[in-house]
């Protein structure tokens, strides 16, 4: 793991300019009114909005941070009543019952004002779920003024990442890359080099049936091959096979090719040779979380988690995602941006002051530091008064910051039928990697399956 931070904000700007979300129409941008149609609320005009979070679904750090975050946005704004919520439905990852929440609430003609919704929604969310364009409410001056800052600015191409066609719907929020955490407590006790974490996954096979072989604890658990994990980071493991899921203009389907059965095959085997234990993904970050887990693939917006379950108790660390041999390391973006619901236009002005308060400079420092996502407003971590000495002194943020300079999209599914398509493909790979079924065919059904859904035009 490299031990400098030393320019973080030009790595993490110059990877994100790099990058840029699946699925997004054009980004130029006509010239538009800078008045606002949507007037200012007055001094004595009370607005309660809605805000639906997935990630205020999960217990602790999460739902701690952003009950901070609305207390303070509540003393800035003491006419705007903020109403939390998470996702309505049973799915143990609150995210992957976000659509169908919205959907629901819109036919009963309750939609939230504001949500947080993934960057694989992106086309779904604006053209079937109704997000409201940002430049139509406020203008695109205004809109623009948000990304720029009082100081620190979004890194360029974070700022289009909820664009479409040419006009901003959303706001981008936050996102992490996959990183490997470890419990180096459980490495020493299974005669393991704690400060020699595997590199490659042959390296973490081997790992892992130590530690499950002399400890009793699960060696590792990759957050990638599961439903409720959603694809971010099954996309990062077949990438860095050198494979796709999707072809690069997203027409055709890719998760059949042999780097994604490699992969996948891969993870069936940690599975067959007791290295991984079959828990679902909420089970398996719990057991990481309570020091049962030796290792384990996650985003870091359950970090905080890990650090309150290991403090006291176990040695918790961090590294950069293991690889395939000698292929380089392709990590994908998980998170999500902020969109407006709201069609009262007072409900539409409290939504924006709420979307711009926890985007805002004080926000992404207390995000950050409650909860190890990156903040998007890039310069903060270089700066004395934001995160730069965030940055110097949590090396399990390092792997994160490191894995930007090669970061790609999570790339979205094409069509009305992208839920189906990316379930169908991870049903398929969690009956492969927990339930042993055969890796080629069964990955070649899904996708012969999911071609069928895909748009004709």
């Amino acid at each position: 793991m490299s031990k400098t931070f030393l320019g973080v904000s030009a790595l993490i700007t110059s990877a994100l300019l790099l990058t840029a979300c699946g699925g997004l129409g054009s980004t130029t941008t006509e010239e538009t009114s800078a008045s606002a149609a949507v007037p200012e609320l007055a001094d004595d005009q009370s607005v309660s909005i809605v805000f639906e979070s997935y990630n205020y679904g999960l217990a602790g750090a999460w739902t701690d941070t952003f009950n901070t975050l609305i207390d303070e946005f509540h003393e800035q704004h003491p006419n705007i009543e903020v109403i939390a919520q998470k996702p309505q439905g049973n799915s143990p990852n609150p995210a992957t019952d976000t659509v169908s929440s919205i959907q629901n609430q819109t036919v009963a003609g309750t939609p939230p004002d504001v949500a947080q919704l993934g960057f694989s929604d992106l086309d779904f969310t604006i053209n079937q779920l109704g997000a409201k364009s940002l430049d139509d409410l406020f203008g695109k001056d205004e809109v623009q003024k948000n990304f720029d800052g009082t100081e620190h600015a979004y890194a360029p191409k974070a700022r289009v990442l909820a664009d479409w066609n040419g006009a901003t719907y959303g706001i981008p929020f936050v996102f992490s890359t996959p990183v490997f955490y470890y419990n180096a407590t459980l490495f020493e006790q299974a005669g393991l080099d704690p400060d020699s974490p595997p590199e490659t996954w042959e390296q973490v096979a081997d790992a892992a049936k130590a530690i499950a072989e002399r400890t009793g604890k699960g060696g590792v658990y990759l957050d990638c091959l599961t439903k409720s994990a959603k694809d971010w980071c099954y996309q990062s493991l077949v990438r860095s096979n050198g494979g796709r899921v999707i072809s690069e203009d997203r027409k055709t389907l890719e998760f059949a090719d042999e780097a994604a059965v490699e992969a996948t095959t891969m993870a069936q085997q940690l599975v067959a040779d007791g290295a991984t234990p079959v828990l679902s993904q909420k089970q398996g970050y719990e057991a990481f979380a309570r020091g049962d887990m030796g290792m384990l693939l996650e985003t870091s917006a359950i970090q905080g988690m890990f650090v309150k379950g290991a403090t006291g108790n176990w040695d918790l660390r961090s590294t950069t995602m293991p690889s395939f041999g000698d292929k380089p390391v392709v990590p994908t973006n998980s998170g999500a941006s902020l969109f407006t619901f709201a069609s009262d236009p007072a409900k539409q002005r409290a939504s924006w002051e709420l979307m711009k308060f926890l985007t805002s400079e004080e926000s992404y420092i207390t995000i950050s530091q409650g909860i190890g996502y990156l903040p998007l407003r890039t310069g903060l971590v270089d700066d004395p008064d934001g995160l730069a000495d965030w940055a110097a002194s949590s090396p399990l943020n390092e792997p994160n910051l490191e894995q930007l300079e090669n970061m790609e999209p999570w790339v979205s599914m094409p069509g009305n039928n992208y839920l189906q398509i990316r379930d169908g493909m991870m049903d398929a790979v969690e009956s492969i990697v927990y339930q042993g079924a055969d890796p080629s065919s069964t990955l070649k059904a899904a996708q012969d399956q999911g071609t069928e859904l895909l748009p004709t035009s």
